[in-house]
């Protein structure tokens, strides 16, 4: 399965964060045993997920996985708990009977929880443990639901942001800036985003550099492709290039080939 390209969301429940915690988590989701089971009955799967620089913790309630990063090849086993960045295309090889909690966190949500740079996170696969208490990880999953899992992890999350809440101006500034390019229809060039903030492009390349791990350009490069991707697929026949600033379909077929690595014709 591929995301944007396969529904892969059809094995899983998502849940959207409290409002509390809304700027900085994306959302919490669990493998359906049932659903998974349905679609690969007797055989392992894998899901391509694409770069999205947000920092994710997978909670193992199932069996043993792996994870291809790159040119490495990492063996999950069923006792622990990993966060990856994504920073890069991740693929996660799964048996049928894969049950995982995860945390997508927005950019700069380790930040804004646990005073942790995301830089840190590049091209590696972490312990998760070393990032939420292993007796909190061992909480969640003696809990009988997802709402019961969720309902204990924003507890938690939610006492770690009012610890924390000694603001990063950065962190601001680099939501701000997201918001900023999302209203421009994915327009906005790093120059004309730091004039509207009225700060450098020196200044914001700094600050994107310290909480995302990567430079404005980069990362509204990935966000530009993963949404007009998205929409795409949903309904071809009234996508629109220039809402999401390509000038035409062949600059986006290009640019989406370019990110997602996909040979497959994006022609109607």
């Amino acid at each position: 399965m591929v995301e944007i390209f396969d529904d892969i969301r059809k094995i899983y429940r998502f849940v959207a964060p409290c409002e509390e915690l809304a700027d900085y988590v994306e959302f919490f989701s669990e493998s359906s045993p049932e659903e998974t089971a349905r679609e690969f009955p007797s055989m392992s799967f894998m899901v391509k997920m694409f770069p999205s620089w947000t920092p994710t913790i997978w909670i193992n309630l199932g069996t043993p996985y792996s994870i291809d990063m790159g040119s490495y090849c990492y063996e999950v086993p069923a006792n622990r708990d990993v966060l990856v960045l994504r920073n890069n295309i991740v693929i996660r090889h799964n048996l049928p009977s894969d049950k995982i909690f995860t945390i997508k966190f927005f950019p700069g949500g380790l930040q804004a929880f646990f005073n942790i740079d995301q830089t840190a996170c590049i091209n590696k696969v972490l312990n998760a443990a070393d990032i939420i208490p292993s007796r909190l990880i061992n909480t969640l999953k003696e809990q009988a639901c997802l709402e019961g899992r969720i309902k204990i992890l924003q507890d938690f999350l939610c006492a770690s942001l009012a610890r924390q809440k000694a603001s990063d101006h950065y962190l601001q500034l680099m939501q701000e800036s997201i918001g900023l390019y999302t209203a421009s229809n994915m327009h906005y060039n790093t120059s004309e985003l730091a004039e509207k903030l009225f700060l450098s492009s020196k200044t914001i390349n700094r600050y994107f550099h310290r909480a995302v791990g990567t430079n404005p350009k980069k990362y509204f490069s990935i966000l530009r492709a993963r949404t007009a991707l998205t929409v795409y697929a949903a309904d071809k026949k009234k996508f629109e290039p220039s809402h999401y600033g390509y000038y035409d379909m062949s600059h986006f077929y290009r640019q989406a080939r370019q990110f997602s690595g996909q040979r497959m014709p994006l022609g109607n």
